[in-house]
C-alpha cells in the first residue's frame, strides 16, 4: 500500500498544478496581448526602417537610436519633462499629505472637506484640460477682460504656460494623494501617539520622529506613482499648449508623437524614442524603490 502512495500524490500534485495554470491563463493571455506583444512589435519598430505611411523597410539598428538622440529638440523635451517632474512631484506629495492631515484632525467637516478634495479626482484628465483650456482663454474665459485690460496670457509665456498647467494638475489629482496619504496616516497605530504625548513630545516632534517615519511605505507609492505620471505627461500639455510657445513646454512623449505622426511620420524614430523612455522609467523606479528600501533598513 505505501508504495502506491507516492503516485497518487504526484498525480494530484499535477492535477493541482493543472487547474493553477488554468485559473492563470486568461490573466496571462491577457498581458500577452496587452503588454507583451505590443512591446515586441516597439522593439522591432525601433530597431526597423518604418515610415508611417510605407511600412516596415527592413532592419536599420542603431540608425534609429541614433537619430532619436540627435533630434533638435529630445534633449530640451528631456530637461522640461525633468522640471515638470520636479515642481509636480513636491506639490502634490507636499500638498496631498497636508490635506491629509487636516482631514484627519477635523471632525465637524470632516466628510465636507473629503468630499469637496475628492471631486476633481473624478474628473478625466482629458476633461479637465479642456475645462482649463476655456478657463485660460484670453477670448472666452472668465478672465478675459482681466487679460486683455493687462496685457497678459496665461499660456502666452513659457514660465506661465508651465505654472498654469501645473496648477492644473495639483488641482485634478490633490484630492487623489491625499487618499493615499490618510490611508497611510490611519495605519499608524493610536498606541504610538498616545506614548509620544505621554513622554512630553511636542506637535512638530511627533510629525518628524513618528509620522514621517511609518509614512515611508506611503511616500514610497505616492513618489514612484507621481513621478511615473509625470515623466509620461501628454494630454495636459497637447490640449493647453501644443508644445509651445516656441516648442518650450514641448515632454518627452509629446515629442514621440509628433515624430509618429506630425512632421517626420517615422514611426521606427519614435519607437526609438519610447525604448528609451521605458528604461528610463524602469531604472528612476528601481532606483527609487532601493533608496526606500535602504532607508527602511537603516
Amino acid at each position: 500500500m505505501s508504495t502506491l502512495t507516492p503516485p497518487r500524490r504526484s498525480k494530484r500534485a499535477r492535477r493541482d498544478a493543472l487547474q493553477g495554470w488554468l485559473y492563470a491563463s486568461p490573466t496571462a493571455i491577457f498581458v500577452g496581448f496587452v503588454f507583451l506583444l505590443p512591446l515586441l512589435l516597439v522593439l522591432q519598430m525601433s530597431a526597423s526602417d518604418w515610415p508611417l505611411l510605407a511600412g516596415n523597410r527592413g532592419w536599420n539598428f542603431p540608425d534609429n537610436y541614433v537619430d532619436a538622440t540627435q533630434h533638435r529638440l529630445f534633449w530640451d523635451s528631456i530637461w522640461f519633462t525633468l522640471k515638470y517632474t520636479v515642481v509636480t512631484t513636491i506639490l502634490l506629495i507636499g500638498l496631498g499629505l497636508g490635506l491629509a492631515l487636516l482631514v484627519q484632525e477635523s471632525t465637524r467637516w470632516k466628510s465636507f472637506l473629503r468630499t469637496a478634495f475628492l471631486v476633481p479626482s473624478a474628473l478625466g484628465l482629458a476633461s479637465a484640460s479642456l475645462l482649463f483650456y476655456v478657463l485660460y482663454s484670453p477670448y472666452a474665459g472668465p478672465f478675459a477682460d482681466l487679460m486683455q485690460a493687462w496685457g497678459f496670457t496665461f499660456l502666452g509665456t513659457p514660465e506661465g504656460a508651465l505654472w498654469s498647467t501645473v496648477f492644473l494638475i495639483v488641482w485634478r489629482y490633490a484630492g487623489f494623494y491625499m487618499l493615499l496619504m490618510l490611508v497611510g496616516l490611519q495605519s499608524i497605530p493610536d498606541e504610538v501617539y498616545e506614548a509620544a504625548r505621554i513622554d512630553g513630545a511636542s506637535t512638530w516632534q511627533t510629525f518628524r520622529t513618528i509620522t514621517v517615519p511609518l509614512l515611508r511605505p506611503t511616500f514610497a507609492l505616492t513618489i514612484v506613482l507621481c513621478v511615473t505620471g509625470s515623466l509620461l505627461a501628454f494630454e495636459q500639455f497637447y490640449i493647453l499648449t501644443k508644445g509651445g510657445p516656441d516648442n518650450s513646454t514641448m515632454t518627452i512623449v509629446q515629442l514621440i508623437y509628433n515624430v509618429a505622426f506630425q512632421g517626420q511620420n517615422d514611426l521606427g524614430i519614435a519607437a526609438a524614442l519610447s525604448v528609451i523612455v521605458l528604461l528610463a522609467l524602469v531604472v528612476i523606479n528601481v532606483f527609487q524603490l532601493r533608496a526606500f528600501r535602504r532607508t527602511d533598513e537603516n
